[in-house]
């Protein structure tokens, strides 16, 4: 009665906390199946950026609550900004939920399982439920436990695919990492729930994090995503700038400096984090990938100062040449909201010409959906759906054109790749160029971790494909 199966729903930021709550649990004595099925605790991690977000977990968790009338002792909880957000009123929608963990008290979780557990076998005839969402001084240093992957057989390594573990492939190595550097945000975006499911800036000791840099290398951990809510603002309240540089940019340094790591990335950034000195290390720290996720929101002037965004058009577009005058063939990505109160057609033309003037390489594009306990929920001159999606629409064809465009480029062309491991078909592998970009090609399973050359042989709009340029390697 110990597997545990984590569903994820959200951002990179989720994905890292279900992963420290695996590694937590099984070093706690359960197992982490990968079948929902199969399992005898279902813990759902939510989201709360977006109301379908909270719906479609709010959905599964009913659905999942049936499983309780087949067998009694089947735990469900659910963790993450829902649980933060909504607490205890989550058991008025879903009755049979058994624990609700905030975003502060990850690590709790195996000890209300343990206790949930003991309730159980001590015959506890009344349902023992747990609301943990209280704040906890230090949490942020808690995210720091990586859970190293295992098959169904024990063995370490990253889960293969099914068509790949059916044909005997022995469990491979985990290749890429996020690492949680800062948690929480005092942005206050009008339009953010986020801090509020995720409290103030909370940042982790700088040598805490290279010290879990340094074992993941020695793992055979090849790249780093260090991770924020605005990550960018890392340690500006415990380091001091030195010589013009920010603690952010002492820690890329620190962690470009390790010699087992040969890629960085980090999300997510603000714009106002990109100061000269950030600029800058894209040009001296040969580790740090040319790509950046530059969120916009909008590129009207007159929706940033609704939308509480301290940074106009013109700024983000100085950021974006910027950069690209370091790094012409940097590639970026951005955030964008559509049809936030107030928004007029004039506002998004104005967003859609700054659209297209950044020529993104991959956006992700929202329709405003009303978050309660935000400024912008109070808001008049709600946008109607049909005008949202009809802007949505367009930023999403225009989107298409630009990576259709891009991709395009690369034909041909010779492209760094660090191997990853199977698809998700197990016929072929993948990896990733540093923009970020998938690519699929034939080659052996000892490349794993290692950076190649791949001919860009062919292009959909999401995914390239392409061919070893190595001599002499086995395909």
């Amino acid at each position: 009665m110990n597997r545990v199966f984590i569903k994820t729903y959200g951002c990179q930021m989720n994905e890292r906390d279900s992963e420290a709550v695996a590694a937590m649990l099984r070093a706690r004595g359960y197992r982490i199946v990968q079948d929902e099925n199969a399992c005898d605790v279902m813990l759902l991690n939510t989201c709360s950026v977006r109301d379908m977000a909270e719906q479609k977990a709010i959905g599964k968790a009913g659905y999942v609550a049936q499983r309780k009338k087949r067998t009694p002792r089947f735990i469900l909880g659910i963790l993450g900004c829902m649980a933060q957000n909504r607490g205890a009123q989550l058991l008025d929608a879903l009755p049979d939920v058994d624990l609700i963990v905030g975003t502060q008290k990850f690590h709790q979780v195996p000890d209300h399982l343990d206790n949930l557990r003991a309730a159980q076998a001590a015959g506890a005839v009344l349902p023992t439920r747990i609301v943990d969402i209280a704040e906890e001084a230090g949490s942020q240093n808690t995210i720091k436990d990586h859970l190293l992957p295992q098959d169904e057989a024990g063995r370490a390594g990253t889960p293969l695919p099914a068509d790949a573990a059916a044909s005997g492939m022995a469990a491979l190595p985990q290749v890429t990492a996020f690492v949680s550097i800062q948690q929480g945000c005092n942005m206050d975006c009008a339009f953010c729930i986020v801090p509020k499911t995720r409290g103030d800036e909370r940042s982790r000791p700088m040598d805490e994090i290279v010290r879990e840099c340094e074992e993941l290398a020695d793992r055979g951990v090849r790249e780093i995503t260090l991770l924020g809510q605005i990550v960018t603002s890392y340690g500006r309240r415990d380091y001091q700038h030195t010589g013009g540089v920010s603690p952010f940019v002492q820690l890329l340094e620190r962690v470009n400096a390790l010699p087992g790591i040969q890629r960085i990335r980090f999300t997510s950034p603000h714009p106002r984090g990109f100061k000269d000195d950030l600029v800058a290390a894209y040009g001296r720290l040969e580790k740090l990938c040319g790509y950046v996720h530059l969120p916009m929101q909008s590129g009207s002037d007159r929706i940033l100062k609704l939308m509480n965004r301290p940074y106009s058009r013109e700024r983000y577009k100085q950021i974006v040449d910027d950069l690209r005058r370091v790094r012409p063939d940097m590639y970026f990505s951005t955030d964008i909201i559509v049809g936030f109160p107030g928004e007029t057609a004039e506002d998004f033309e104005q967003t859609r010409e700054l659209f297209e003037a950044c020529n993104y390489d991959m956006a992700y594009i929202f329709k405003y959906s009303v978050r309660s306990g935000t400024p912008a929920a109070a808001m008049g001159d709600q946008v109607p759906d049909e005008v949202k999606e009809e802007r949505n629409q367009i930023l999403l064809r225009l989107l298409e054109q630009n990576s259709d465009r891009r991709n395009a480029t690369l034909l041909g062309t010779t492209q760094e790749v660090l191997v990853e491991g199977p698809d998700k078909k197990g016929v072929q592998f993948m990896g990733r160029t540093r923009g970020n970009r998938i690519v699929h090609f034939t080659a052996h399973e000892r490349l794993i971790g290692e950076l190649v050359p791949v001919k860009i042989t062919r292009a959909s709009t999401a995914v390239l494909y392409g061919e070893l340029a190595l001599a002499g390697v086995e395909q």
